[in-house]
């Protein structure tokens, strides 16, 4: 589940090993581009990391970063996470 504070949504989602957590992050980074809104994340090991905010906002929570979330959310349904 997200979590929105300090102006941010964040969440860490957890995969089976490092090349699925991987090749989830790519999926994201097509997505990302296609929306023209990239996240910050992070990556160790099966474990990725958001923080999502829009920075040209004032770095606050927008609908940019809920619809990021979404899809985010929708592509890590396929893998069960």
């Amino acid at each position: 589940m997200w979590k929105e504070t300090e102006n941010q949504l964040t969440r860490t989602l957890t995969f089976k090993n490092f090349r699925e957590a991987f090749t989830f992050m790519t999926e994201v980074a097509f997505i990302a581009e296609s929306l023209n809104h990239h996240p910050s994340w992070s990556n160790t090991f099966n474990k990725v990391s958001f923080t999502l905010s829009t920075h040209d906002a004032g770095d606050k929570v927008t609908q940019k970063d809920r619809d990021l979330a979404a899809a985010i959310d929708q592509t890590a349904s396929r893998y069960g996470v």
